[in-house]
């Protein structure tokens, strides 16, 4: 039965990116979770040890400002999720208060209800998460949680291989659905370091807490920084 299961996802999968109703493998992969499992939204992005972070997919504008969230506070499901290594599964998102104070008021007030993460790792190789989200409380069942591994391993391997199937052949695997989304807060990251003659991440994180105490995107500040609009003394000590 699981492996009946496997092979229907991936052929929905597959059919999908065939007749380009989406916009590449891993936005099939977000859009065909909230379909199958009982989540309003989903998103993949690419992680890191450092700082870094990669929107590749999301299924909806809600899925982004909550990836977006998780990017500019350091917290939140998927962020853990790649840290610790497994699933973050958060039935109630109340109950992540102590854990992640900044990132469970903001997502509350976008109106996140319960968050379940899951890392993309093939062997000793770690790429990111699968994130899912939902507006009400609610554990995910235990059909919808061996649905989303599955999905979760498709995602793994299309963005670790490049697959010459003339059956899939509209869009390699790996491209993300949104190249460079955080490129301006690289660049912004450096022009800062190198004006201030601190590090990367000294300059990173100094963004990261002015974008915290002003309640703005840190791809906000980021863009702000690179267009002259911030004087450099509010990012000093």
């Amino acid at each position: 039965m699981e492996r009946r299961r496997h092979d229907q996802l991936w052929r929905l999968v597959a059919e999908r990116v065939e007749r380009r109703t989406f916009s590449g493998w891993a936005g099939v992969v977000c859009d065909l979770v909230v379909e199958e499992v009982a989540v309003d939204a989903a998103a993949i992005s690419i992680r890191t040890v450092s700082r870094s972070q990669e929107l590749v997919a999301a299924s909806d504008p809600w899925a982004r400002e909550l990836e977006e969230l998780q990017y500019t506070l350091g917290e939140g499901p998927g962020a853990a999720a790649f840290a610790e290594g497994g699933p973050v599964l958060v039935s109630d998102l109340e109950s992540t208060e102590n854990r992640w104070p900044g990132f469970a008021d903001a997502a509350a007030g976008a109106g996140l209800g319960a968050a379940f993460a899951f890392p993309l790792q093939n062997g000793a190789i770690w790429l990111g998460t699968l994130d899912l989200y939902r507006r009400r409380p609610g554990a995910l069942s235990e059909d919808g949680l061996s649905d989303v591994a599955v999905l979760a391993d498709l995602a793994t391997t299309a963005l670790l291989t490049d697959v010459g199937n003339d059956q899939i052949a509209a869009a390699p695997w790996a491209r993300p659905e949104t190249q460079g989304h955080y490129d301006d807060v690289n660049i912004a990251t450096g022009m800062l370091a190198a004006e201030l003659r601190i590090s990367l991440d000294e300059a990173f994180t100094r963004m990261r807490a002015h974008a915290f105490s002003n309640d703005l995107p840190l791809l906000d500040i980021a863009r702000a920084v690179l267009a002259r609009q911030l004087r450099l003394d509010v990012f000093h000590d």
